[in-house]
């Protein structure tokens, strides 16, 4: 099975499935390397930068899985799975430089080896690059793409200003379906659209994927605390330091639980990054051990059982089987 595949936790039951989701990828790795490649070598390795550092390419496998509702052979998929994956490394960029992050996908980020200025301009290019694509698709792909891209800025914007006087808890689950699910929901789009399946289809694969980028996105809030970092390439806690309000430590500072435990937990997140060694390793633990782990875990299985629910109706092939299994993958990497 090809790789990213693979990674990605897809289950493939049905040899078919595979070898049409294997060429896809195939096709769209060749070609996010054509987008990527200018007559400038200086733009040309900053652009390849992160493809080289490789990734699940997780969008474009939604694009290629749900293309076997109808035709996965369409020459459309190719271009429609490379804007869509070229969208999120470009966002990759932006949001390294927002972050000031070092690593990503464990090589030295952009920003860290070109500089800010220079990782932004190289993002900006690549969403430059998905829209030529995107235009060779049509009016209605230009516009998607367009609309799907507003929706994460408006997600990076609002994680950027805070809840304000919103609930914190329905603030992180609108930024996520922002950054994340909308993205998710428009790979599947495309893969209906491009194959040719009904309209009917088309909508129900789409809001299946934005709830299953939900809930994928609120797992990576868990693994956070969770992970052993020989598992999951990172470190346990990163989110914790830097201040990130997670899924989980928001619902601990929301708690009124009276438990010594629970009290003590927000006692050390109401102050926001936790920097200190010893204070860190103790709000980690706690976390591990606390009921706002579980309500998190629990509503990580309630987005990924209303994914699946969100294909019933849908005919029962082996793409179907496919993305359920990817509901059974969300659910159990944070248990």
């Amino acid at each position: 099975m090809n790789a990213p595949a693979s990674r990605a936790g897809l289950s493939f039951a049905d040899p078919a499935l595979e070898a049409s989701v294997a060429a896809l990828l195939a096709a769209v790795e060749q070609r996010l390397y054509e987008a990527a490649t200018t007559a400038d070598p200086y733009v040309t390795e900053a652009s390849q930068h992160l493809l080289q550092a490789g990734g699940k390419r997780f969008r474009p496998i939604l694009v290629a899985v749900t293309a076997n509702f109808g035709d996965p052979t369409a020459h459309e998929l190719i271009d429609a799975a490379t804007v869509l994956e070229l969208t999120h490394l470009a966002t990759l960029y932006h949001d390294d430089v927002m972050d000031e992050a070092l690593v990503r996908r464990s090589a030295p980020s952009a920003n860290a080896r070109w500089g800010n200025s220079l990782a932004i301009l190289v993002g900006d290019y690549l969403f430059a690059r998905a829209a030529e694509l995107a235009a060779g698709l049509g009016p209605d792909a230009v516009r998607i793409q367009a609309q799907t891209f507003a929706r994460l800025v408006q997600g990076q914007i609002a994680e950027t200003v805070g809840p304000r006087d919103a609930d914190p808890v329905q603030h992180h689950l609108r930024v996520l379906a922002d950054k994340t699910g909308s993205l998710f929901a428009t790979c599947a789009r495309f893969g209906g659209m491009f194959s040719g399946v009904s309209t009917e289809t088309t909508e129900a694969v789409a809001s299946f994927a934005e709830t299953l980028g939900l809930a994928f996105q609120l797992s990576d809030d868990l693994l956070d605390i969770s992970s052993d970092s020989a598992d999951s390439g990172k470190t346990p806690g990163t989110d914790l330091r830097e201040g990130v309000a997670t899924l989980p430590v928001l619902y601990a500072l929301s708690s009124s639980d009276s438990d010594p435990a629970a009290t003590r937990l927000r006692q050390i997140l109401a102050d926001g990054p936790v920097t200190d060694d010893d204070l860190h390793a103790e709000a980690l633990e706690l976390l591990r051990e606390s009921a706002a782990l579980k309500k998190a875990r629990e509503t990580v299985r309630g987005y990924a059982e209303q994914a699946r629910r969100q294909l019933v109706g849908l005919p029962q092939i082996p793409a179907r089987a496919a993305l359920e299994s990817l509901c059974d993958v969300v659910a159990d990497r944070t248990s």
